[in-house]
Order: C-alpha cells, then sequence, then structure tokens
C-alpha cells in the first residue's frame, strides 16, 4: 500500500510538486468536519490500498491546515472545494475532482492516463 503523507507546512506542499517530477503525486483536501468528506476519503484509501509503492500520496486537512489548501489552490489555479483530490505530474494538474465524484475507479482511470 502506498504511505499517505499529510501536509502540514507549505515547505513540504513545495516538495510534493518536486516529487510530481518524478512520478505521479495525488493530493486529497479533507474537511475532517464532513461526512462527505470522509467517504470521499475512504475512496482515496481504497485506491491507495491497491496503487502499491511507486506513488507520493498525500493529504491536507484543510480546517487545521487553511494556508496549505489555499496555497494549493493558488498553485493549481483550481478554485478549493472539499473534499477535492488532484492527480499532479510535472508539476501540473493532470485531472482533479471533487465531493461524489471521488471513487477508487474515477482515481484509477485518471492515474492509468497519467502513465
Amino acid at each position: 500500500m502506498t504511505e499517505l503523507n499529510e501536509l502540514q507546512s507549505n515547505q513540504e506542499l513545495t516538495q510534493a510538486w518536486e516529487h510530481s517530477v518524478e512520478e505521479p503525486v495525488l493530493v486529497f483536501k479533507h474537511s475532517t468536519t464532513c461526512p462527505i468528506s470522509a467517504t470521499a476519503f475512504e475512496q482515496y484509501q481504497t485506491f491507495l490500498e491497491s496503487a502499491g509503492n511507486d506513488l507520493n500520496s498525500y493529504v491536507i486537512k484543510v480546517i487545521e491546515n487553511r494556508d496549505i489548501s489555499n496555497q494549493l489552490a493558488e498553485d493549481t489555479g483550481v478554485k478549493h472545494e472539499s473534499p477535492q483530490v488532484f492527480l499532479i505530474r510535472n508539476k501540473g494538474v493532470l485531472w482533479h475532482t471533487s465531493h461524489s465524484n471521488i471513487t477508487a475507479d474515477a482515481i484509477a482511470g485518471a492515474m492509468q492516463r497519467a502513465r
């Protein structure tokens, strides 16, 4: 299973962008108080369980780390939503979606197109 890392600083977010040059990076924006986000996060984790170990995977807890969440929105030009998932490759957003569109199958499909 891919290790899930929590982004807790802008420096860690910058490092995630740098990792995207080597391999795809997934970032999940998670509201820890929202049931829709909890369901989407389960789907994200389900995908990660089958993803192997060659993927950098991150989570941003948007309430606890609002500044990092806002920085990601600014860096990508994608309006903030929660829950939200991004697939980043070569420092660019290849795919993103939010809310009930976050499924293990949707993430897997996006990953296939990224490789």
